[in-house]
């Protein structure tokens, strides 16, 4: 959305925010309801976590030299010296929660969905806000590789319902604890001896987190990655068997894969499977992630549980889906498109309008209105500004009768109708 020019003194939204709007928030409701219906189906529930946590939270989790947590959270510190931040992302508060509710004496996995704003000091670009609503799935107490498999499924199904085509999925796996280590000595070792080619910010990256330079973005350092060496040479067998595992999974689903060996996802606190749905933009013919997510079997453990928590999840960015072209539209089930519009004239209609529109809605007939104007030209003007097919008239005559005028707009037929028949007539209409 442009900037506006504004007034002075005109005051707009935070930069990076925006309002929703109308058809854009029936859209934004509509994909909401269609994801909880397919993640419902496969087994999640849901759970809402505050806006708001501990900064600690994220800090420790997500972790240092992570643009995250170094440049891109909101915080804030309260009155009584508390230190906050508002949530970059879900999995972080979920695995929190899980914790905090002894969650683990419930039969274990606990399949989880959730949906709601993020916040990230980011970069403002199309389809990316620092405001921006992600629709988040975690399966938490396994370390199975059919539950990697599950929730690529689950999100890859939500996409394609949502009217994407032509996705692919690049995966990868970075090992754990037993077999990282090994992996990043080597790829440390690379590096310096390619410290010429990197930015400032890779050579920072170098010293505090070297898994995030395969996630750079600088040209030089891409073209270095091609060489970088791999993680998944370096997996333990464990680590090998269970990566193995989750391609069987996709190609017995038939989901298409590309194994990419420079994808590590922007988290620390990933290990094993990390995977990226992408989407093809067709204005630019890149591809664009618009699903991300992996296996993170030790966050538990960085927020506080004594044990060891498997677990894995996904997020999908719902803002670039709805406002992708190839986006189905959806709209939520309790908003029906409006093909009625209610035109009241005088005092004594006015008085019982509202009544009226009470019948409606018990009837689950769903209409427009201007009932603070007095005009009857005013409000048919707007009736087909609307493009409504039907307009109901109600007016003094009508309002001692018990009756409305039914008219069709496309015609301009009209018939009087008994507000006691009113539901059967329009159910009857063809």
């Amino acid at each position: 959305m442009e900037n506006k020019k504004i007034n002075k003194g005109q005051m707009s939204s935070v930069k990076g925010m925006r309002d929703i709007i109308d058809n854009q928030y029936y859209q934004f409701q509509g994909f909401f309801e269609k994801a909880q219906e397919i993640a419902v189906y496969y087994g999640f529930k849901p759970i809402e976590t505050p806006i708001v946590e501990e900064e600690e939270v994220f800090t420790s989790s997500i972790g240092v030299g992570t643009d995250i947590v170094d440049k891109e959270m909101y915080t804030l510190k309260t009155k009584g010296g508390d230190h906050l931040a508002l949530r970059p992302e879900h999995t972080a508060g979920i695995m929190r929660s899980y914790i905090e509710h002894g969650m683990q004496a419930l039969p274990q996995p606990v399949m989880l969905y959730s949906y709601g704003p993020v916040f990230r000091h980011d970069n403002p670009q199309k389809g990316r806000y620092r405001q921006f609503w992600q629709f988040d799935m975690d399966v938490i107490g396994s370390d199975k590789s059919i539950l990697d498999a599950l929730v690529i499924k689950t999100a890859w199904t939500i996409l394609m319902e949502a009217g994407a085509t032509d996705l692919s999925v690049d995966i990868n796996s970075i090992g754990d604890k037993e077999c990282r280590a090994s992996y990043i000595r080597e790829l440390v070792s690379y590096y310096k001896k390619n410290i010429n080619v990197l930015s400032g910010i890779d050579r920072e990256r170098l010293k505090t987190n070297p898994l995030r330079i395969l996630d750079s973005k600088e040209e030089k350092t891409v073209e270095l990655n091609q060489n970088a060496p791999e993680s998944i040479s370096h997996l333990c067998p464990a680590c090998k068997k269970h990566f193995k595992e989750v391609l069987e999974y996709l190609e017995e689903m038939e989901i298409p894969y590309t194994i990419n060996k420079c994808l590590v996802r922007g988290l620390s606190y990933y290990t094993r499977t990390v995977i990226e749905i992408m989407q093809e933009d067709k204005e630019t013919g890149k591809k664009v992630t618009i699903t991300g997510g992996g296996r993170y079997d030790y966050l538990g453990k960085q927020l506080g549980s004594k044990k060891e928590i498997s677990a894995v999840g996904i997020s999908i960015g719902v803002d670039r889906i709805v406002e992708a072209p190839w986006f189905a539209k959806l709209a939520p089930r309790i908003i029906k498109k409006t093909k009625i519009y209610f035109i009241q004239l005088g005092f004594d209609a006015k008085l019982k309008s509202l009544n009226v529109i009470e019948i409606l809605r018990k009837g689950r007939i769903p209409i427009a209105q201007s009932i603070s104007k007095d005009n009857l030209g005013a409000q048919l003007a707007i009736a087909e500004k609307l493009g409504m097919e039907y307009t109901i008239i109600f007016g003094q005559k009508e309002a001692l009768e018990d009756s409305v005028i039914f008219r069709n707009m496309n015609n301009r037929s009209q018939e009087t109708v008994k507000l006691s028949k009113l539901l059967e007539y329009i159910k009857n209409l063809k």
